[in-house]
């Protein structure tokens, strides 16, 4: 008797084990979860994409979202958890060019309005300097905002569906970063 309750208890430690065990999935040499929560939502991986330039790998830019789409106008506008979750993968990114980098998305975006004051609030999140490696998390939670995140750490929230719009479209609009990087976040490569 007492060794069936040994082994029962076993079994169910490593059942909850496995369970919360989060499984992963490579995009360019990255692993990314290909699930996870946001605002407590569940939110599944949608697709990634590596952002290249001069014919240099960046950064590898994951989308989620609570179910595939592949419909980036709708996504923009849909006011529900989401995020976008980068991962650094070259020390040429520095936030100088990642922020020349933003403001030109910014200047580019086909949806939503990102004020000035909303740009340089952003920016100040990132105020640290940038090395490989680093992990940029850009969660959006409807009724508060976009959350970003910089290595696990919140930096700070910036309030408004259009300016949320506005950020992704940097990504997933009509004149993306690269469009190779939006086919790839959208599940289309």
């Amino acid at each position: 008797m007492k060794n069936q309750i040994i082994l029962s208890l076993s079994i169910l430690a490593s059942t909850f084990v496995f369970a919360q065990a989060k499984k992963t999935k490579e995009y360019h040499g990255v692993s990314f979860y290909t699930e996870t929560t946001i605002n407590e939502v569940n939110v599944v991986i949608n697709g990634a994409g590596v952002r290249e330039k001069y014919f240099m790998d960046m950064y590898v830019a994951a989308l989620y979202l609570k179910k595939k789409s592949t419909d980036a106008s709708k996504i923009i506008s849909a006011d529900e958890e989401m995020g976008i979750h980068i991962k650094l993968i070259s020390s040429m990114v520095t936030r100088e060019k990642f922020k020349t980098s933003v403001t030109e998305g910014f200047k580019n975006a086909s949806s939503g309005t990102a004020t000035q004051e909303e740009q340089k609030k952003f920016m100040s999140f990132l105020s640290e300097e940038f090395k490989d490696g680093d992990k940029i998390y850009l969660d959006y939670v409807p009724s508060k905002g976009v959350k970003v995140y910089k290595n696990g750490e919140l930096k700070g929230t910036i309030p408004g569906l259009e300016f949320k719009k506005a950020l992704f479209a940097i990504w997933l609009g009509t004149v993306p970063a690269q469009e190779s990087l939006k086919n790839e976040m959208l599940g289309k490569e």
